[in-house]
């Protein structure tokens, strides 16, 4: 019997916090346990109901939430991960990330995550956010910490402007993941 494969899938405050739902989806159909972890920004995009008939999971969104057991779920999902997943990822996570911020739920499940977990983001954001020094600077300094990142790509964004900062295709990023976790 294969060990099961724990993802924290963790949604942030893009405009692109829906196509999150089909990665959740299609993560869980590859017999995945998906754990979905939204911060606050991303609630105010979509709600967690999607996430969690998908996943078959609960969906954590507060850092206080009360939980079965005496472990807060921020430190057991971070002891749990295989693969901390951030899609889509915004400037001000990637920036959380960098910086080792820990607001949040999700930040803080980034901060305590067991060093044997991987991680991968993906970025999706204005391209002006993108291509600013502080996000690119902040990229490099998680890649130095072996985090992967997959796109964004190049389209029509949701602003209006033509340019990088498109999420990456969902199908694409679960590949990645479960490529991540062989």
């Amino acid at each position: 019997m294969s060990k099961t494969r724990n993802i924290v899938l963790g949604v942030t405050g893009s405009i692109a916090a829906h196509r999150a739902v089909d990665l959740a989806s299609l993560l869980t159909k590859q017999d995945c346990r998906v754990q979905v972890v939204m911060t606050p920004d991303a609630l105010r995009f979509i709600t967690a109901v999607a996430f969690k008939t998908l996943s078959h999971n609960p969906v954590v969104s507060d850092l206080y939430e009360e939980v079965e057991g005496w472990r807060p779920a921020h430190i057991q999902l971070a002891d749990e991960a295989d693969l901390l997943l951030v899609a889509p990822a915004t400037a001000n996570t990637i920036a959380k990330m960098a910086l080792g911020l820990a607001d949040n739920a999700l930040s803080c499940i980034a901060l305590a995550l067991n060093p044997a977990a991987k991680v991968l983001i993906a970025p999706a954001m204005n391209g002006k956010m993108w291509q600013h020094p502080a996000t690119q600077q902040n990229v490099t300094i998680l890649k130095a910490r072996g985090v992967e990142f997959i796109g964004p790509e190049e389209g029509l964004l949701a602003c209006g402007y033509e340019g990088i900062g498109r999420l990456w295709p969902v199908e694409k990023i679960a590949q990645k993941a479960l490529e991540m976790l062989c």
